[in-house]
C-alpha cells in the first residue's frame, strides 16, 4: 500500500500579497480552477494500490485543507495537526509513526502540498516505477532535470546508475549554489534539482531517523502518543512536538543515509516560489501577458496582472509582477520578485496585518470581510455557510448591529432566541453572550457595525463553539 502524504504547512510569503501566513498559496488556485492542495491531492489519485492521503498541516489550517479535499471528492483518512512548525523531518515523522498504526509497514509519497506538475500521467508511472524499489528498502529522491542554471535550488548529484530506467545512486546533495556553479552542475549532465518528494517504507525512514536524528524522533512519538483524534484530525501533543527539534528530511536523513536513490523527473515541475515562476508556467497571450481580474493592458510586455477586487491598467510597460487585493497592490520588476519576501519581513516588524492576513479572513463556519475601519467603529461583512454557526461568545470592549441581507439567521442574545430574515436587524450591548447561526439552505450574509474603544479579534471570549476552537 502506497500512502500520499502532503506536507502543507508552508506560507508563501514570496507569493504576497495573494499568499499570506493565514491563507498561504497552497490553498489559492494559482494556475488553473483548482488550489494547490487540490491539484496535488488528485495528482494521486488512478496510481495502483494507493489510499487517500494522509494531509500534515498547521492546526490553523485544518478546516481549509479538510473542506478543501472534500470539495474534489478526495475524503482522506486523516489530517495531522501540527502545534507549530518544526520543518519536513518531523513532519514526515508524524506522518509515518500515524500510518504505522493503521498499516503494518506503508510506502509512503512524501508531496509538497504546493507544487505544479503539468505531465501527471508520467509522474505517476514514475511513482509506479520507484514502488519496487522502495520495497527493497531504498530511499528515494525525485530529482528533477535542470532545464537552467537554476541559483534557487538545491541539487542531487547522481553516482552510480542502478538500473537502465535511470536510477541511480545519491552521491550527494548540494545547496543552492550560485550562477557559475549552476552552470557547472547543468553542463555536467550528472546534477538534478531537489524537488522535496520522496518515496520510502516507512519502517525504514524512522530506521534511518533513530540512527541520525534519535531526538526528533523521541518527541515525535511522544507527541503522536499523546495526541488525540478527533474527527478527522490528529491533533499532535503540543508540548512534546513544540520540544522537537527543526530539521529538513534532507539534512536528517537523506544526506546521511547509504539507502538514498534518486530518479531524475522531466515532468513540468515548478515549485512556483515566486512570481517570476507564476509567469512561467501560465498560459500567455501572444505579448507574453498573463492577466487575471478586471484588467486593461495597453501596449504592455511579458507581464502578470491580478487584480482581485478593482480595475487594474497597464500602459507602456514590460517586464512587471502587479499584484491587487483588496488591502495591498505590489509591483515589482519581474526578475527581482524573489525580493518580495523582504516586503512581508518589513511589514511583520511593523506588526502591520497585512503581513499576515487578507482583508477577508476565513473560519470554519464562513468568512468575514472588514470592509471599513476606524478608531472607534468597524464595518463587516459576513457569511455564514447553510448549517453552521459562530462561537456562543461576548465582547468586553465592543457592541455589533447585525442587518441581514440575504438568507436567514437564527440569533440567540442573552436568554433570547428568534430569528431574523433579510432586511431585518437586531443590535448585541456590550458583554452580553451571543451566537449567530444559519438554520437555512442558502448562506447567510449580515453586515455588521461594530463600535466600542477596542475592535480587536482578540476581544472575544468564547463560551461554547462546534468546531473545538479555544
Amino acid at each position: 500500500m502506497i500512502i500520499p502524504v502532503i506536507l502543507s504547512g508552508g506560507s508563501g510569503t514570496r507569493l504576497w500579497p495573494l499568499s499570506r501566513e493565514v491563507y498561504p498559496k497552497q490553498f489559492l488556485p494559482l494556475v488553473d480552477e483548482r488550489t494547490m492542495l487540490q491539484n496535488t491531492a488528485l495528482r494521486v489519485v488512478g496510481i495502483a494500490d494507493t489510499s487517500a492521503p494522509l494531509v500534515v498541516c498547521n492546526q490553523e489550517h485544518r478546516f481549509m485543507v479538510a473542506e478543501q479535499l472534500r470539495a474534489s471528492g478526495i475524503h482522506p483518512p486523516m489530517v495531522i495537526l501540527e502545534p507549530v512548525g518544526r520543518n519536513t523531518a518531523p513532519a514526515v515523522a508524524a506522518a509515518a509513526l500515524y500510518a504505522r498504526q493503521h498499516d503494518e509497514d506503508p510506502i509512503l509519497l512524501i508531496l509538497p502540498a504546493d507544487h505544479v506538475i503539468a505531465d501527471t500521467e508520467g509522474f505517476r508511472a514514475a511513482v509506479r516505477q520507484m514502488a519496487t524499489h522502495a520495497q527493497d528498502g531504498r530511499l528515494i529522491t525525485f530529482g528533477i532535470v535542470p532545464t537552467a542554471p537554476e541559483t534557487g535550488y538545491g541539487y542531487i548529484k547522481a553516482g552510480a546508475a542502478l538500473d537502465e530506467a535511470g536510477v541511480c545512486a545519491v552521491e550527494r546533495f548540494v545547496e543552492k549554489p550560485d550562477a557559475a556553479t549552476a552552470q557547472e552542475y547543468l553542463q555536467s549532465g550528472t546534477y538534478s534539482w531537489n524537488s522535496g518528494m520522496f518515496m520510502f517504507r516507512a519502517s525504514e525512514f524512522l530506521t534511518e531517523l533513530e540512527r541520525f536524528a534519535p531526538t526528533i524522533l523521541a518527541a515525535c512519538r511522544q507527541a503522536v502518543a499523546a495526541g488525540r483524534a478527533e474527527r478527522d484530525f490528529l491533533w499532535l501533543d503540543g508540548e512534546a512536538f513544540a520540544a522537537c527539534p527543526k530539521n529538513s528530511i534532507d539534512y536528517a536523513v537523506m544526506e546521511k543515509t547509504d539507502h538514498a536513490v534518486v530518479l531524475p523527473l522531466d515532468v513540468g515541475w515548478n515549485d512556483v516560489g515566486s512570481w517570476s515562476a507564476l509567469w512561467e508556467v501560465s498560459a500567455r497571450d501572444s505579448a507574453g501577458n498573463i492577466v487575471r481580474g478586471d484588467v486593461i493592458v495597453v501596449d504592455s510586455h511579458n507581464i502578470y496582472v491580478d487584480a482581485t477586487t478593482r480595475l487594474v491598467a497597464t500602459v507602456g510597460v514590460n517586464d512587471l509582477v502587479v499584484v491587487e487585493t483588496a488591502d495591498a497592490v505590489l509591483v515589482a520588476s519581474k526578475d527581482r520578485v524573489q525580493e518580495v519576501k523582504a516586503v512581508v519581513d518589513r511589514l511583520k516588524t511593523s506588526r502591520r496585518p497585512e503581513g499576515c492576513s487578507h482583508r477577508k479572513v476565513y473560519r470554519p463556519w464562513g468568512f468575514y470581510d472588514s470592509i471599513d475601519l476606524e478608531r472607534r467603529f468597524q464595518v463587516k461583512r459576513i457569511m455564514v455557510k447553510p448549517g453552521a454557526s459562530i462561537s456562543s461568545q461576548m465582547h468586553h470592549h465592543r457592541a455589533e448591529h447585525w442587518v441581514v441581507v440575504s438568507g436567514t439567521a437564527q440569533v440567540n442574545r442573552g436568554d433570547e432566541s428568534f430569528l431574523l430574515t433579510e432586511n431585518q436587524s437586531t443590535y448585541i450591548p456590550v458583554g452580553v453572550p451571543h451566537r449567530l447561526t444559519n438554520p437555512g439552505k442558502i448562506p447567510l450574509e449580515i453586515i455588521e457595525v461594530q463600535s466600542g474603544s477596542y475592535l480587536g479579534e482578540d476581544d472575544i471570549v468564547r463560551f461554547e463553539d462546534i468546531y473545538g476552537r479555544e
